[in-house]
């Protein structure tokens, strides 16, 4: 008994030990600094096995066991650093709304007030000139300077606000982020001229107020960038969020009970309406109705769905009500999936960004000290130039130019890609994009629709013994099997036969099936068997031999034969995607060496080639094979982009630099990928390649800028060239360069948009 109990206590323990998993919304996060600092902080708390942020979203995951520590612990220690956090299902649309009404407010105050101290210090720069009558009267000089010192108050203890508090969080905790040296410029000029407008000597509230304001100004703009994004990112996380109709005790009991869908259960059963969206993934148990699935599959048409089809989170049934059990739900569903993906999508930072946040810190501290060292040396030189001169040097070096270089770039190329149906799990990967040089596509499913189509049909025989009709005895035995070929030719029957006919085939009587895996069907019915399937196997039951015609050798051939020969002749032929030509040429002019690597036959992948231009093509390769293709390929020096779909894509695409999975393509395929193409246009992914190109171009010239002001900003400043006011236009004029040059890329819209923001589809 004893053994039974401390065997219970240990698996309680044992239990009380798992890990849990949850998301957090952090706000307020304005840099790389602020991530390094929240992350490095939340780490050290006892319990806590991971913790990321994805500086984009905003959003982190984290990792922790429940016996150490409370999530309440956790969400405090963030609050305590300066940052508002809550559980990410939470809505944080009223506190960004609140945010947002408040950074206005602050952009306006400032705004305002930097017009009106530029009007009163205009006077002080113009004058004595031979144009004005007489010079500025020191009576009249000590009243502007007292007018700006009032008007700038408001600016300095509202509107500079979160550059302050940013500031002491960071020295609060010993960690040295943008805000230090940029509250640093507005404290020391401000003061500095409170100083001289009561004692005497030059006043620069215009530049301190101005430094604000186009500070400000930049924030705001990246700030809008990133809802853009997210707006369109988040139509992937509309589950619903309405209460939803759960049915109580089906089928005894149909009455209903309105819940939060997060409370539901595997095994639930709940009622959908025509309209509503689907709030699980689960199995229709009654009904039938058309879902648009576009959001997971792409599929850009709607999909039956009747008694014993899987329906999927997410997605909207169209025309009637549908009962369906719930076998996934919350976190566990396909669509929660592709969200955590999509939310991991800018932890991986490009290379170039990487190196730029490790050396943030070092660069804002050599700022500093090179501020120290200027005001030293010039008070030697001119001690009454010294300490603006050390202003000027840390107010035209802030790095802030540094810290908004990527940020707008990534949030807006992701959004991008997203709008057209790309979606990228790894940030990292437009750099790689960028810098492809060989594409290698897959055939089937991904060049290729990866669906069979009866180009033509040949009746050898119009009847048989026992039946008149053919085309009934074609669709009764083609839907015998699930296999692709069967399926299509099912599906051709069926649109070219009348309802008479089609319920005539069901009135066919079979007396024994039996399916053999990769060749086909043999029925008995009719007094005699029937083979439909492969030529060399259906043909076997007579012993004929009827030659394919050289026409038919790059497609597929499926026959309806008997003891006395053919019956039937379908041709199908999987055809290309419709863009695939246009892309793959466009791939070619951009310099991208294409290649197609398949599975199928040597026939069927050289025509595909040949119709898309394709010269290096390999068929009949086996995962392994595929695999070590690309493998060579990357030994030669190779960046490789692979597009698959399939199981037998995983090992290429897991090694491939960059790796593209279609959205209807296996799940595993997908897994292993860096992006998922779930539009399933082609053109989308040449979309997806050209804004990775621009991004990253842009990228590179805004850290060039960055770095190539301050080359220039420092030694101006260090051998006092610039005034304060200089130095704060400079700066901030700085930062709204690399802003703005990063919205370059919102003005590449795709084709068709798959994911449009709620405002769009309006």
């Amino acid at each position: 008994m004893s053994e039974v109990l401390n065997t219970e206590a240990n698996l309680s323990r044992v239990a009380a030990c798992e890990l849990t998993s949850e998301k957090l919304s952090i706000a307020g996060i304005r840099c790389a600094a602020c991530v390094q600092l929240i992350e490095y902080s939340v780490a050290q708390l006892p319990g806590v096995e991971r913790f990321k942020i994805n500086p984009m979203t905003q959003k982190a995951d984290l990792r922790w066991f429940q016996d150490q520590i409370e999530l309440k612990r956790v969400i405090q220690a963030i609050v305590r650093l300066g940052y508002a956090a809550f559980p990410a299902h939470q809505s944080l649309t009223e506190y960004q709304q609140k945010a947002k009404k408040k950074a206005l407010w602050r952009l306006f105050i400032a705004g305002f007030a930097m017009m009106q101290i530029m009007m009163y210090a205009f006077p002080a720069y113009l004058v004595p000139v031979p144009s004005v009558d007489g010079d500025l009267t020191p009576d009249l000089d000590r009243l502007l300077k007292l007018a700006s010192l009032v008007i700038s108050l408001p600016v300095v203890i509202f509107s500079a606000k979160p550059f302050f508090k940013g500031a002491l969080r960071d020295l609060r905790h010993r960690h040295i982020g943008m805000d230090v040296p940029v509250s640093l410029g507005i404290l020391l000029t401000f003061f500095a001229s409170v100083w001289t407008t009561f004692f005497g000597g030059a006043v620069y509230y215009d530049s301190a107020i101005m430094f604000v304001f186009l500070l400000l100004g930049a924030r705001f703009i990246e700030d809008m960038v990133k809802s853009r994004t997210n707006a369109a990112l988040q139509i992937l996380t509309q589950l619903p969020r309405s209460l939803v109709h759960k049915i109580l005790a089906f089928p005894q009991d149909r009455n209903t009970i309105q819940v939060d869908p997060s409370t539901l259960q595997v095994g639930d059963v709940v009622l959908v309406p025509a309209g509503d969206q689907i709030p699980c993934d689960g199995v229709v148990l009654e009904g039938h109705s058309e879902c648009d699935e576009a959001l997971m599959t792409g599929e850009s048409r709607p999909v039956l769905k009747q008694v014993g089809d899987q329906v999927i989170a997410g997605s909207i049934n169209q025309h009637s009500v549908l009962i369906v059990k719930a076998e996934c739900v919350g976190q566990e569903t396909q669509l929660a999936h592709l969200i955590g993906m999509m939310e991991n999508a800018t932890l991986e930072k490009p290379r170039l960004v990487q190196i730029a946040d490790k050396h943030a810190s070092r660069f804002l501290i050599a700022i500093i000290l090179i501020a120290i060292v200027s005001g030293v040396v010039w008070s030697f030189i001119d001690p009454s130039r010294a300490f603006w001169i050390a202003i000027s040097v840390i107010v035209v070096t802030c790095p802030c130019a540094l810290s908004l270089a990527t940020p707008g770039v990534m949030s807006a190329a992701i959004g991008q890609m997203a709008k057209a149906g790309m979606l990228m799990t790894k940030g990292a990967a437009i750099e790689s994009l960028a810098k492809v040089t060989h594409v290698v596509f897959d055939k089937t499913g991904t060049l290729s629709f990866g669906r069979l189509r009866v180009l033509e049909t040949t009746w050898i025989r119009e009847q048989i013994q026992g039946c008149d009709d053919i085309q009934a005895l074609a669709l009764r035995i083609s839907g015998l099997s699930s296999h692709p070929v069967s399926k299509a030719v099912h599906e051709y029957s069926a649109e070219r036969m009348t309802r008479s006919q089609q319920q005539r085939a069901t009135s066919i009587e079979l007396s024994s099936t039996k399916e053999f895996p990769g060749l086909g069907v043999e029925v008995q019915c009719l007094g005699g068997v029937l083979r439909f399937g492969r030529l060399e196997f259906a043909l076997e039951l007579s012993a004929s031999d009827w030659q394919i015609p050289t026409r038919y050798v790059d497609k597929t051939i499926s026959v309806l034969a008997d003891q006395e020969g053919l019956i039937a002749v379908f041709v199908l032929q999987d055809s290309l995607r419709d863009d695939a030509i246009e892309v793959v040429q466009e791939l070619q002019s951009s310099g991208k060496k294409v290649l197609l690597l398949s599975g199928d036959r040597l026939e069927v992948v050289r025509a595909s080639a040949e119709a898309c231009g394709i010269s290096e093509y390999f068929a009949e390769l086996k995962p392994d094979q595929k695999f070590d293709m690309v493998k060579e390929l990357q030994a030669q020096g190779a960046i490789v982009a692979m597009v698959g779909d399939g199981m037998n894509d995983g090992p290429a695409l897991s090694l491939a630099n960059v790796s593209i999975a279609m959205g209807q393509g296996a799940p595993i395929s997908q897994s292993r990928s860096d992006c998922l193409l779930m539009s399933n246009r082609l053109s989308d992914f040449s979309f997806a390649m050209r804004v990775s190109r621009l991004s990253y171009r842009l990228i590179q010239e805004n850290l060039a800028w960055a770095l190539l002001y301050n080359l220039i900003a420092i030694p101006a400043a260090v051998i006092g060239w610039l005034e304060p006011w200089h130095a704060a236009l400079g700066m901030s004029l700085s930062s709204l360069l690399v802003v703005l040059n990063g919205l370059r890329v919102l003005r590449m819209e795709p084709a068709v948009m798959l994911f449009q923001t709620t405002n769009e589809r309006n």
